[in-house]
């Protein structure tokens, strides 16, 4: 029986782990899901314990995918009434380095927030936040460039004493962009401006888990009287309430009695709600009546200023300006990839004693980069770079040394370093079967060019524009 239970126990994990890649992606499931080993379940408690191999994991695990391994172990199985994640019994636990930080928006590196339904309010001897709300997330944190500054004026907006021309909003954003930070900033500034208010943040699938929990313990009417007794609802990552119609129907009723009492609602998602398949048309037109504000993946202005943001916080180590410059160019998915990878750096350079330098970047964040990298070749370089300075193709590969020719040699040479995983030795191949040290050479020579030479400087802008779009 017992040898019977575990197999179905594995059986389910298969199931949920697999449902878990689709919703997370490869990199974050084989991160932080793939590690988990499943312990024992206690049939009397209704207890699953979950196990990790370093107490950094786990309580990374805990913070961002407890809701969600909750929610679907409690589908699979009704008996499953908590799990419980920590750290494998026996291991042992790593010392851990303390890079909760933030991605590029002062937040913690994951965009599902604190786990939690939460009230906040201020007390007669002063602010007091509840788990719900993370105080490092607030908008003097918000790095704002061309993508998100109207998403962050229209959160200003909400969060102000007067009442906004428009309610719900709705922050609609791919993950890792911000819209969670932009959330958590709302209900801080909403509780200084309106120092008695009631303040209510809750992921959707929280929100789902409570539902569900209240109708099965006969609580609904009071689940009812405590949502609607907010005067700000921020939910996150709305995009879970799909197909429960239920809950939909409830969420339906608490908007339409808040707007109708002239609260103030906020909802996050990582798509339009247009875009929700599986949401009940009158739940759609709710969300959508107010201003749905598109946040924009980070441009590399915004890029280069959110890793400037966080130079700060490792004074007084040195991060030379191309290894920014490289960072900002490269790892262009996602803002949290972005900070991830300079924390990453920066953690290996001080562990071992190393300076940063690009060299070190390249080798210590192969696979954040690879990810990252738009597949571009050395010939599509070598193509545009013809057609921007008007040479012959032929030139690239030629022994000539005029001037005319061998500055945009070098530029290629430069952006081939720049744009693709290829070694100085395999560039040089590829330009005339040329020695490493010529394309160091030139490397280096542009780098320098572009520090005092504005016409250079902008002529590889364009160029890496060109060939990123």
């Amino acid at each position: 029986m017992e040898d019977q239970e575990a197999l179905d126990l594995a059986a389910d994990w298969a199931d949920i782990s697999q449902g878990l890649r689709k919703d997370l992606g490869h990199q974050l499931h084989s991160q932080w899901i793939k590690p988990i080993q499943l312990g024992t379940f206690c049939k009397d408690s209704g207890t699953l314990n979950l196990f990790l191999p370093t107490e950094f994991s786990a309580n990374w695990v805990q913070d961002r995918f407890h809701d969600r391994l909750s929610l679907a172990w409690k589908i699979a199985r009704s008996e499953v009434r908590q799990v419980k994640i920590q750290v494998h019994p026996g291991r042992r636990k790593l010392a851990d380095i303390d890079l909760r930080g933030d991605d590029g928006f002062g937040r913690r590196a994951a965009n599902d927030a604190v786990p939690g339904m939460a009230m906040a309010s201020i007390g007669e001897h002063g602010f007091t936040s509840s788990v719900g709300l993370d105080p490092s997330l607030t908008f003097a944190a918000f790095v704002t460039g061309t993508t998100n500054v109207l998403a962050f004026n229209a959160a200003e907006r909400m969060s102000k004493v007067e009442q906004p021309q428009f309610s719900p909003l709705y922050l609609k954003a791919a993950t890792g962009q911000g819209k969670t930070h932009l959330l958590h900033a709302i209900g801080h500034s909403y509780l200084q401006a309106h120092p008695r208010a009631r303040i209510f943040y809750c992921s959707a699938e929280r929100f789902m888990i409570e539902f569900v929990q209240a109708l099965r313990q006969n609580e609904m009417m009071e689940f009812k009287a405590r949502l609607r007794a907010f005067d700000l609802l921020l939910v996150d990552d709305i995009q879970f309430i799909i197909g429960k119609a239920a809950a939909q129907e409830e969420l339906l009723y608490t908007i339409d009695a808040l707007l109708a009492e002239g609260k103030r609602l906020v909802f996050a998602a990582d798509r339009a709600p247009q875009a929700l398949d599986g949401v009940e048309p009158r739940l759609l037109s709710r969300l959508s009546m107010g201003l749905v504000a598109d946040i924009q993946p980070a441009d590399i202005e915004l890029r280069r200023s959110i890793l400037e943001s966080k130079l700060a916080r490792f004074a007084p180590l040195s991060v030379p300006g191309d290894v920014i410059e490289f960072l900002a160019r490269t790892i262009n998915r996602n803002v949290r990839e972005l900070v991830g990878g300079l924390n990453k750096l920066i953690a290996y350079a001080q562990l071992t004693g190393q300076e940063v330098s690009l060299q070190l970047a390249e080798e210590q964040l192969t696979d954040i980069l690879s990810a990252n990298r738009k597949r571009i070749t050395i010939d599509e370089i070598q193509r545009t770079v013809c057609q921007f300075y008007r040479v012959d193709r032929s030139e690239m590969s030629s022994k000539r040394r005029a001037r005319a020719v061998v500055r945009p040699r070098q530029v290629a040479m430069y952006l081939s370093k720049v744009l693709t995983p290829r070694s100085y030795p395999e560039i040089g191949r590829k330009f005339g079967g040329r020695d490493h040290s010529t394309v160091i050479h030139a490397v280096r020579l542009i780098e320098d060019l572009r520090k005092r030479d504005a016409d250079m400087d902008g002529d590889v802008r364009s160029l890496l524009r060109q060939l990123e779009s």
